[in-house]
């Protein structure tokens, strides 16, 4: 994968307990364009998350004191986050881990072990995603204030018709 310019790199937080599993992580994930910013856990997470803007977030499932699922819902709260994607890294030995997060708001679940290639094809996948959302929602704020500039030249040509029919009756009477 060819690295973008530095200011387009999409960026991504990885948050994982785990020091080894992050560093690993993080480095492979930057060696393939990503801007990498770390978390060890849920709380340091959304501080980053205030921070520095940040396209999508990868944590682990099990963390503490705030988990996978917590941290999603805690992402989801917050308008200006809302529409970040989140991915949660699960053990396959963890009962029903995609449930809980997808019930908490996860775009994805990506189940331990995995081939990193396709963790990389999915982040790909969800990044162009929220692009795709990102740019209608513009295309809708756009035709909300084309709408809203047409009510109000609506609204003057109706009073300057009514101002005009008012001098009409006012020169034939």
């Amino acid at each position: 994968m060819a690295v973008p310019a530095p200011s387009k790199r999409p960026r991504v937080l990885v948050v994982s307990p785990n020091r080894s599993h992050l560093a690993l992580l993080a480095r492979r994930l930057g060696a393939e364009g990503y801007a990498i910013i770390t978390a060890s856990d849920g709380r340091a997470a959304l501080g980053e998350l205030h921070r520095s803007p940040i396209d999508l977030v990868i944590a682990e499932l099990v963390m503490t004191p705030m988990n996978g699922p917590e941290l999603t819902r805690a992402i989801r709260e917050q308008t200006a986050f809302a529409e970040v994607p989140v991915m949660l890294i699960a053990s396959r030995a963890e009962p029903d881990p995609a449930v809980r997060a997808f019930a908490a708001g996860a775009e994805d679940v990506i189940l331990k072990p995995f081939h990193f290639e396709v963790l990389v094809a999915r982040i790909e996948r969800r990044l162009a995603a929220a692009r795709r959302f990102a740019a209608l929602r513009a295309d809708m704020n756009a035709m909300d204030a084309r709408a809203a500039l047409k009510a109000i030249e609506l609204g003057e040509l109706k009073d300057r018709m009514y101002a005009l029919e008012a001098e009409r009756r006012r020169i034939s009477a």
